[in-house]
């Protein structure tokens, strides 16, 4: 009795394993997508708040050089 169920149990596994990869491997164009947006936002904030995190920097380290 125990080894069918073991046996349908494996079985109901293998469909779910093979469902999952098969999704997964159709998806890569969107992760590429994702990944160039990522890095376009990021170059796009850089850009805007490069220099105010500088002066930032700048101020920091001047306060606690002054001590």
């Amino acid at each position: 009795m125990i080894r069918p169920s073991l046996a349908r149990l494996r079985t109901a596994w293998g469909a779910v394993v093979t469902r999952l990869r098969d999704d997964e491997r159709g998806d890569v164009p969107g992760w590429v997508l994702i990944t160039l947006m990522t890095a376009g936002l990021v170059v796009v904030i850089w850009a805007l708040a490069g220099p105010a995190l500088s002066q930032l920097f700048e101020q920091a380290i001047d306060q606690v050089s002054s001590f």
